[in-house]
């Protein structure tokens, strides 16, 4: 009983081999011959027929393959015997040419796609998958990056920003948090507490921003189930560029005229909010006030900082 199951397991195993060598593009005859020349060589035709029970005629149209794409080789004359490759030999060369041929169409291939989808947004689900999107988002960079976002989200992604500041792209950051300090990694980088606070007011705060050298953007919703979608569109580039220039406007002014606003509008621009906001985000904008209040007076008096 146990040498049946050893035969078994045996078999299984072989056949596994088989059908991964045929998915590397041997085809059956060839991948018999050269399991048959692993298990026995140097070995002729006909000895290598006979050990992979295959017709003599077909063995040698095998042979002839592998021998082209240099998996077996022959080893003497009158008669011919052969010898396989070395599977490490082997597998390491067609790995290599693998690699090449996929990097050879990725560049090709995304040439080829820049057409067809300047008009396309693209969905992304996951948070690694817009995660991965941003990260080569940002490293395409070559003009400039602006961002709308909140420094926990925006934290994972400050090796790239600064490399990309590095390397002298323009940085603009409007951030939801306390401090910008963490992402001024040079001279080209400005970053502003988002109207000049920092304080995230309702749902849409929770997105995630991004427009590169006028060319792409992305948006993501990062609460809840992360979703995201990106573009080349036109249109929908200026329309997120739109958004990040206004928030910087709204930023500056609030720097420079707060008192005077918050005089008129109630802060947080409170009584504009409250027409616009639907029912569902008046009602995390209460909370959030509330909570910002509570904050407020649990702190000891000094003046809050605003920006940059």
């Amino acid at each position: 009983m146990a040498k049946k199951l050893v035969a078994r397991k045996g078999r299984e195993s072989s056949s596994d081999v088989f059908d991964d060598l045929q998915r590397l593009g041997f085809s059956e005859y060839e991948a018999r011959t050269y399991l048959a020349l692993l298990r026995s060589s140097p070995a002729t035709a006909y000895e290598v027929s006979r050990e992979a029970g295959l017709p003599r005629s077909n063995t040698y149209s095998a042979l002839e393959n592998l021998t082209k794409n240099m998996a077996v080789q022959p080893v003497s004359e009158s008669p011919v015997r052969y010898v396989p490759v070395e599977p490490a030999v082997l597998l390491g060369r067609m790995s290599r040419e693998v690699k090449d041929v996929c990097d050879r169409l990725k560049l090709k291939l995304r040439t080829a796609a820049k057409k067809e989808e300047s008009d396309i947004v693209w969905r992304l689900e996951g948070a690694g998958n817009v995660d991965e999107k941003i990260k080569e988002l940002i490293d395409g960079a070559q003009r400039h990056i602006w961002i709308k976002a909140a420094a926990d989200i925006l934290q994972a992604h400050s090796s790239e920003l600064r490399r990309a500041a590095a390397r002298g792209v323009s940085i603009l950051i409007i951030l939801f948090g306390d401090d910008t300090k963490p992402f001024e990694f040079n001279r080209n980088c400005q970053v502003f507490l988002h109207e000049g606070n920092g304080m995230r007011i309702g749902v849409a705060d929770n997105l995630f921003t991004i427009t590169v050298d006028y060319k792409a953007a992305l948006t993501a919703s990062l609460a809840g189930d992360v979703v995201g979608a990106f573009t080349r569109s036109e249109p929908v580039v200026r329309m997120a560029e739109t958004l990040i220039r206004h928030d910087y406007y709204i930023t500056e002014i609030f720097n420079r005229l707060g008192k005077q606003i918050d005089a008129e509008f109630g802060p947080f621009l409170q009584s504009l909010r409250r027409q616009t906001f639907s029912p569902e985000q008046l009602s995390l904008f209460e909370r959030n006030i509330k909570h910002f209040d509570e904050a407020k007076a649990s702190k000891p008096r000094g003046s809050p900082k605003r920006s940059k």
